[in-house]
């Protein structure tokens, strides 16, 4: 609380010490010539009471600062403190480290667990002049050896770095900058003494350094404009919104505790001050009635926040602004502009607004207390309208959704009452303007003509002719109370055209034949739409659909189904005929049951065929008893009958195939054939000769393949393993001889130099040439010789070889399948020919071994 319920009592008359503290001289006659000493109480109001005892003494000597004495009381310590006189202030406390104590008489013996370290108290933000003397510390050695004293912990040697100091030789300690409560409140620090040579001389002791706070910080509000609401109409006392505002100085002390009040309320309506606040918690709560959101909508309030218990004089203060909005609630009812409202309607009209409720509310727009909602309570039984709510005008917008009849009705009377979406508050009557009439006027609209019956259903037998008259198909005018109107028809849709109306009377008259089983009747009934036109203005119609039944009549014959089958040559077991029916377009009872019968005419019919009837629809085809035909394609004429009255009657042909069938009864492919109308000794002459002709393709075939092989696979006279660049060659056809070639050979020889063969495209060369470049592929070698020129001829054969992968290697002779007339080398044809005469082939064993396989057929002597 500052001190400022501390209470000081002093032994002394003449000294005593103020609240904060301060010792002071109560007469202007007091003297220190002598020491003075005295006894101080201090008590509190919840406390008990502590003493202490002063000694006041001028300071002559440095030593007599250090003077330090203790009185013991009660069973504490506690340490005398000497103040200069000239200031009134208490010097530094000397604190003594807790060691033996001093020798002799010269002082008291201090014991080590009875000393007790008062806590240092240091004010913020002190101006100095620093460094500031905050107390000394001294050990009861320092008589008789040299002490260094140091303090460590945090303010001294840990961060921050250098807050405090202390002289390593006479102990005192000091402040070096302004603290800040605000940023850290206490220290913790360890003063040591240790003699010159770094040995410990006293145990540590502690040092406990508190920051006194001072009022240095404003109330600052977290945010400069709050935002609150209040319901109209709210009770005194309501809470309406929380404010507070925060001080970073001590809040157990009057610097930290901060105090609200209103300093300005705008507007003053209805009464200058409808809010208050709790000068403590910062709440805002109304203080009076009458808070209406239709005269003032919003207020601004101004709030002072003030520490120092909200002393203006030495308090800190802030402001911040708070508003606060007046919620809307339900307390102003919809009011109709009037009691009366008309409007006009056309009819048979629907979806049409026809008159406009106009209402005015007090309440917040576009709420549900504002959003009207509008009723009909009654003129209108049987729901001919509505009334839709407009959401941007909140007006009433009176909707027809049933076509209403200007001969049935011409007005409606109708009373309207409107209310909001939401419920009226408590307390809220309603209003009788929210009450209104609305006159709705019919106005009469020419309406088209119209069918009393639609669609209308008459039933006629088909084949009616035409010009029948089938009925009256009239039209009536709703218009009752307009001018007689006249009524034309036209015909709307006919798809098959079979009808045709007139034009004043509604008369449908036939203009062709109604037949039933035309596509455009649909399960035996036709459709045809009219249309009726009146006179009015502008001209109005209507359109009416007739439908006609059509009974059926016997007028289509039954035609016979299937049209072809097939049957065995001879009875079966299993399969002795062919099922047959009838098909009719009529229906019962001019079609089934069917009557077939064989014609008496040709007499052949009925002698190879008979009928069995199955079913009323189904009959059986057959052969006669121990009755054989030949295979092949009949037709059968059948008579079939239906069930009309009279029947009718229609001759059908049906294609039989007679055929040789297997165990299973059906046709086996001989017989197929055979019915196709061929007698067995030609079907067995077209199977020969089909057997011959593919016997001979397959030669032809087979020939032509060996031929094609042989070509491609020519032999060589000698052995695949020796050389065959200089061999002779078996040729198949020589020709006329090589006398009559008119090319040049030299073509074929090997060249002496190689320039032509680079500079040659790729993909051509000569035969006597080394392959430069593999070939990717290789043309099929021609068989047949070209019939034009000889050196183009020539020239194929080249390529042909140059890419066959099966001719000889490069530089060899090939063969030709045809040479010429001559040739300019010379014949070799001795070798071939057989001769009488002794002739010595040794000479070939000289050649080499190229010419080994001559020498070994020609050679040998007489025994070979």
């Amino acid at each position: 609380m500052g001190n400022e319920a501390v209470v000081f009592q002093s032994s002394d008359p003449v000294f005593s010490v103020r609240t904060d503290g301060s010792v002071y001289a109560r007469e202007e006659g007091a003297s220190l010539d002598e020491p003075v000493r005295f006894k101080l109480t201090a008590s509190g109001p919840h406390t008990h009471a502590w003493e202490a005892v002063v000694q006041l003494s001028l300071t002559s000597s440095p030593s007599a600062q250090r003077n330090e004495d203790e009185v013991t009381e009660k069973g504490r310590k506690v340490t005398e403190r000497k103040g200069k006189t000239e200031t009134a202030h208490a010097p530094p406390p000397v604190i003594l480290f807790s060691g033996s104590g001093l020798n002799g008489t010269k002082g008291l013996r201090r014991q080590k667990r009875d000393w007790v370290i008062p806590p240092i108290n240091v004010a913020e933000n002190s101006r100095g002049p620093f460094p500031q003397m905050l107390v000394s510390i001294r050990s009861d050695q320092d008589q008789d050896i040299s002490i260094r004293y140091s303090i460590t912990g945090v303010g001294a040697d840990q961060p921050p770095n250098e807050v405090f100091s202390i002289d390593p030789e006479l102990g005192k300690m000091f402040v070096t900058k302004p603290l800040d409560r605000e940023h850290r409140s206490s220290y913790h620090l360890r003063a040591h003494a240790v003699d010159m040579n770094g040995n410990q001389v006293e145990n540590p002791i502690d040092l406990y350094i508190f920051v006194i706070d001072m009022n240095d910080n404003r109330p600052e509000f977290k945010n400069q404009v709050y935002n609150g609401s209040v319901d109209e109409g709210s009770r005194p006392g309501t809470y309406v919104m929380h404010l507070s505002a925060f001080d970073a100085d001590d809040n157990t002390t009057a610097n930290g505790m901060v105090r609200y009040r209103i300093l300005s309320h705008t507007p003053h309506s209805p009464i200058p001050n409808m809010f208050t606040i709790n000068s403590e918690t910062g709440d805002i709560v109304t203080v009076a009635p009458g808070l209406d959101r239709e005269k003032v909508s919003q207020y601004t309030i101004i709030v002072q926040a003030t520490d120092m218990e909200g002393n203006l004089n030495f308090g800190l203060s802030n402001t911040a602004t708070a508003i606060i909005t007046v919620t809307d609630i339900n307390d102003n009812p919809p009011m109709l502009t009037s009691r009366t409202f008309s409007g006009e309607v056309p009819e048979n009209r629907v979806d049409l607004v026809v008159a406009n409720l106009t209402v005015i509310d007090a309440d917040q727009p576009h709420s549900p207390n504002w959003n009207a909602i509008y009723r009909i309570i009654s003129g209108d039984p049987s729901g001919h309208f509505t009334i839709r709510t407009d959401p941007i005008s909140n007006d009433g917008m009176v909707t027809v959704v049933k076509p209403v009849d200007f001969e049935m009705n011409r007005a409606f009377m109708l009373t309207v009452v409107v209310s909001n979406q939401a419920h009226l508050a408590s307390g809220i009557q309603s209003s009788l303007q929210s009450t209104a009439g609305v006159t709705i006027s019919v106005q009469d609209v020419n309406e088209p003509p119209y069918f009393p019956t639609n669609p209308k259903h008459i039933r006629f037998e088909e084949g009616v002719p035409a010009g029948t008259s089938l009925t009256t198909f009239s039209a009536s005018d709703p218009d009752r109370l307009q001018m007689q109107q006249i009524i034309r028809y036209l015909k709307l849709s006919d798809p098959a055209d079979w009808l045709s109306i007139n034009g004043t009377n509604g008369q449908i008259i036939t203009t062709a034949i109604l037949d039933r089983e035309s596509v455009y009747v649909k399960n035996n009934i036709y459709e045809a739409t009219f249309l009726a036109i009146d006179n009015g203005s502008p001209e109005a119609s209507g359109t009416g659909t007739l439908q006609i039944s059509l009974i059926d009549i016997n007028d289509n014959p039954p035609a016979l189904v299937p049209r072809e089958s097939q049957i065995c040559e001879r009875m079966n077991k299993n399969v002795n005929g062919v099922n047959i029916t009838a098909a009719d377009a009529d229906t019962d009872p001019n079609a089934g049951p069917f009557v077939f019968e064989l014609p008496n005419y040709p007499t052949s019919i009925r002698r190879n065929w008979t009928i069995s009837r199955i079913s009323g629809d189904y009959a059986r085809l057959s052969l006669r008893y121990q009755v054989y035909l030949e295979p092949g394609m009949y037709e059968v004429p059948i008579v079939v009958s239906d069930s009309g009255n009279p029947p009718l009657s229609n001759r059908s042909v049906i294609k039989v195939k007679v055929c040789p069938c297997d165990e299973h009864g059906d046709c086996t492919t001989l017989g197929a054939v055979a019915a196709a109308g061929l007698g067995t000794g030609a079907i067995i002459s077209i199977l020969i000769c089909i057997i011959i002709l593919l016997c001979m393709v397959l030669l032809f075939v087979v020939w032509i393949k060996r031929r094609e092989k042989e070509r491609q696979t020519k032999q060589l006279l000698i052995d695949p393993e020796d050389d065959v660049r200089d061999n002779i060659l078996k040729y198949d056809e020589e020709g006329g001889g090589e006398e009559d070639q008119d090319y040049d050979l030299s073509q074929l020889q090997q060249p002496d130099s190689l320039d032509h063969i680079i500079s040659k495209p790729p993909g051509v060369r000569r035969v006597d040439e080394r392959p430069i470049i593999p070939e990717s592929q290789y043309p099929i070698r021609p068989v047949i010789p070209h019939p034009g020129d000889i050196g183009d001829f020539i020239h194929e054969g080249l390529r042909a070889a140059d890419n066959d992968p099966t001719a000889p290697p490069y530089d060899s002779l090939l063969v030709f399948d045809y040479e010429g007339s001559g040739s300019t080398a010379g014949s070799v044809s001795s070798l071939n020919s057989s001769s009488t005469g002794d002739q010595d082939y040794d000479y070939l064993n000289d050649w080499g071994p190229r010419f080994k396989k001559l020498a070994d057929m020609y050679g040998g002597g007489a025994d070979d």
